[in-house]
C-alpha cells in the first residue's frame, strides 16, 4: 500500500463534500510530520489545488475556479469565522447582493464582526471586515450555499447598515438606489425593531427619508413616528458633508445640500 499524501488526503475531503481545512487536519489526517505537510501545502498552493487563507486554515479549489485561484467567499466564510472564533455576519453590499437588490457585483465580499480583522485576499477575492459591536444581536437568517449555510443579515439589517456604512457602500446615492429594490422585502416592524436595538437616531433619520424618496412609506412612518419620540436633532444626509444654503427636510430633521441621485 503506498504512504499517504497530503494530496491525496485533500482529494478524499474533497470527495466527501468538504472544501475546507485546518493546517492541524492535515497532520493529522495525513498522518505526515508537520513540516511534511507545511512543504505539501505549499507545493499544492502553488499548483493552485489549495488557498492559504491563514497560516493554520486552507480550502480546497475545485477545478471550476482554478483560475480564480478559489471558490467564492460564501462558501468557506462560515468555516472561517469559526476557525477564528469570531462572531460574524455577511452584510452590507455583499448581503444587498444575495437578497436581490444589488445593481451591481460588490468588489470585496463585506463581513461583519465583533472586532477589527485585517483584510483577507484569496485567490482573485477581497473579504473585507467591518466592526460592529452588537454583531450577536443583529438580525441575520441563515442562507444556503453550494458548501452549507451561511449567517446573513436580514433585509432590514442590511438597510440600516447601508446607511450607517454608507461610505464603503458606494456613498448615500448609491444606498438610495440599492433601497429601490430592497423595499419591497421591508418589513415595517421588523425595521423599527432593528433600528430600536441600535439606538442610532441620526442614522435612522437619514433611513427615513431615503425610504419616502424610494416609495417605502410604510416603512417610513413607522419610523417617523418613533422617531418624533426621540427628539431628534438637525443631521446632514451626508455625514461630513455641509452647506450654508443646505435645504432642511422638516419632516425628518435632516439637512440635504444637495439632492439624492438614484440610478435606474
Amino acid at each position: 500500500m503506498s504512504a499517504p499524501t497530503v494530496e491525496s488526503w485533500v482529494d478524499s475531503l474533497q470527495a466527501r463534500g468538504r472544501y475546507t481545512f485546518l493546517r492541524a487536519e492535515a497532520i493529522s489526517g495525513s498522518g505526515l510530520s508537520a513540516e511534511a505537510v507545511k512543504k505539501a501545502l505549499q507545493r499544492l498552493a502553488r499548483r493552485r489545488r489549495v488557498a492559504k487563507v491563514k497560516s493554520y486554515f486552507y480550502v480546497v479549489v475545485p477545478l471550476e475556479y482554478l483560475h480564480a485561484g478559489a471558490p467564492p467567499p460564501s462558501w468557506f466564510i462560515d468555516n472561517l469565522m469559526q476557525a477564528m472564533e469570531r462572531p460574524y455576519y455577511v452584510g452590507l453590499l455583499s448581503a444587498a447582493g444575495i437578497h436581490g437588490a444589488s445593481h451591481q457585483q460588490p468588489q470585496e465580499f463585506q463581513v461583519l464582526t465583533d472586532r477589527p480583522v485585517r483584510p483577507l485576499h484569496v485567490g482573485r477575492a477581497r473579504i473585507r471586515f467591518f466592526v460592529n459591536k452588537r454583531t450577536l444581536d443583529t438580525a441575520v437568517q441563515s442562507v444556503k450555499t453550494p458548501t452549507g449555510m451561511i449567517r446573513v443579515s436580514t433585509p432590514e439589517a442590511t438597510a440600516v447598515d447601508l446607511v450607517r456604512f454608507a461610505r464603503v457602500a458606494g456613498q448615500i446615492d448609491n444606498v438610495a438606489t440599492i433601497l429601490v429594490d430592497l423595499v419591497p422585502l421591508l418589513d415595517a416592524k421588523r425595521l423599527l425593531k432593528v433600528v430600536r436595538a441600535g439606538r442610532d437616531v441620526p442614522n435612522a433619520q437619514r433611513l427615513g427619508y431615503m425610504l419616502e424618496k424610494v416609495r417605502g412609506r410604510p416603512q417610513a412612518k413607522v419610523l417617523h413616528d418613533w422617531l418624533e419620540r426621540q427628539s431628534p436633532r438637525v443631521v446632514s444626509l451626508r455625514p461630513g458633508r455641509t452647506a450654508a444654503c443646505a435645504a432642511e427636510d422638516r419632516r425628518w430633521h435632516v439637512s440635504i445640500a444637495e439632492p439624492i441621485e438614484i440610478e435606474t
